[in-house]
């Protein structure tokens, strides 16, 4: 799963830290099991977690590869936009991107949802209830879409 390049980001948030590994491109929601207070920046306790599907809400879309490294071995990629798990992460809530993170067929103009494993999807009810956007093409040759991600 990736996200190309060409993106619009109106509005990101670093305010959230993620305990396990993750793909950006990822639909990943609010913990329940653990919830941050107040507007503190550095509370490890605000966490998100890969989105479950059963009636979670969402935070935004991953920005960030969340990776498992030995970092006395070796060191974080900045280049691929990697972070240690455990780490803040940069979450999208209002913009557009190309992704392949989807399940589903998708169609320009129809309302983007996500399901249990974090993917946007074109279908809704069940567990998806939750509008996370919309679409606003249809998938290339490559599997990629455009989507616009407007989560309030």
């Amino acid at each position: 799963m990736a996200l190309k390049p060409d993106r619009v980001e109106h509005l990101t948030d670093l305010s959230f830290f993620m305990n396990a590994i993750a793909t950006r491109g990822q639909i990943v929601t609010h913990s329940t099991s653990s919830e941050g207070s107040g507007a503190a920046m550095d509370d490890s306790a605000a966490l998100v977690i890969v989105a479950t599907g059963s009636g979670d809400s969402p935070a935004g879309l991953l920005l960030n590869d969340v990776v498992d490294l030995d970092l006395t071995r070796q060191h974080i990629n900045f280049a691929k936009d990697e972070v240690q798990k455990g780490s803040k992460v940069l979450l999208l809530r209002r913009g557009t991107v190309v992704t392949d993170n989807l399940a589903g067929t998708a169609a320009a103009g129809a309302k983007a949802y996500f399901n249990n494993t974090g993917q946007i999807t074109s279908v809704g009810g069940g567990a998806n209830t939750t509008q996370i956007g919309r679409f606003l093409s249809k998938e290339d040759a490559d599997g990629y879409a455009k989507v616009e991600i407007n989560i309030v």
